[in-house]
């Protein structure tokens, strides 16, 4: 006897080091998962084959559910539209470009979407988490890269282009090269791999975000620095936009939040000492659903729309 028939939808977090899946009900309660690593350097095909294998190996394993539709969070600038990734890192290889939600569509034979990772992470967050209800806020990711996105009047803001709220790669925070071929980003400070690679150049030691955290805790001089100088920049990319959109709720969620108690100190000593210019107090809050936000953000977007 088969099992009854229910429906389900994916959603996916295409990151730069790890892809995650999930398998949720329509009300975005998640019944399984899996991980694998994001192969970037291989390019689009194999990205996007690593999602869709993830989502079969969680339907072979749920007798009975009937995909209804996926959800992508994906890594870079990226086209809602046409389901494109629009631009990336130069730690992606061929993924400027490539056809997300077509490949995915093709594969699996059901409607798919496609946000920037960092809007499905903000999307999740509102939807169920550290800033559910709230009008207006900005999101902020600190994993392998920086990213931002922001929610307005009820709605996320894209922009024309597909760049809105994209705080880790607005320019002024010093002469360093980003990942993205600009220089002086705010990802130049606050990413994972830039926490490391500043205590670095302090110190000549090779180690990683999490190395720089338990330094730091230990009571190295020179990791405390490399956290202050992140959590300055961060103040300042809000700032900046609580001067232009006049947004002052923030969420910031990511890898490198397992650090919180080193980065929250940080960004609000710097608020402190320049608050917005609306007089209005800055609202900082740790995002509530981990490394879930932005898949659960992607099939929330699945749902909606598929």
């Amino acid at each position: 006897m088969n099992p009854p028939a229910y429906d389900v939808v994916a959603g996916v977090d295409i990151g730069g080091t790890t892809t995650q899946v999930l398998l949720c009900t329509p009300d975005l309660g998640v019944l399984d998962r899996v991980e694998a690593p994001t192969p970037a350097a291989e390019g689009g095909t194999a990205m996007t084959a690593v999602a869709v294998d993830g989502i079969r190996r969680l339907l072979d394993r749920s007798p009975g559910a009937r995909l209804t539709g996926v959800g992508v969070g994906a890594a870079g600038v990226v086209d809602t539209r046409t389901g494109r990734i629009v631009a990336a890192s130069n730690s992606f290889h061929d993924w400027a470009g490539f056809p997300v939600t077509a490949t995915v569509e093709d594969a699996l034979g059901v409607p798919a979407t496609l946000d920037n990772d960092v809007n499905a992470f903000l999307l999740g967050e509102v939807g169920g988490g550290a800033v559910q209800g709230e009008p207006a806020a900005l999101g902020i990711t600190l994993g392998t890269g920086v990213g931002g996105a922001l929610w307005l009047d009820g709605a996320l803001v894209v922009g024309p282009h597909g760049a809105a709220g994209e705080i880790g790669h607005i320019p002024g925070f010093g002469d360093l090269p980003c990942t993205c071929g600009g220089t002086g980003h705010l990802e130049t400070l606050a990413s994972g791999r830039s926490l490391a690679a500043r205590y670095a150049e302090r110190t000549g030691r090779v180690t990683t975000a999490h190395g720089v955290a338990e330094a730091a805790d230990a009571g190295d001089p020179d990791a405390a620095a490399v956290f202050t100088a992140a959590g300055a920049g961060i103040a300042r990319g809000i700032l900046v936009t609580a001067g232009l959109v006049d947004i002052t709720t923030v969420v910031i969620g990511g890898g490198v939040t397992r650090a919180w108690h080193l980065l929250e100190p940080a960004i609000t000593a710097s608020l402190a000492a320049e608050p917005p210019v609306s007089g209005h107090p800055v609202k900082l809050l740790r995002a509530a659903l981990g490394s879930d936000a932005v898949a659960i953000g992607a099939a929330h977007h699945a749902r909606t729309v598929c």
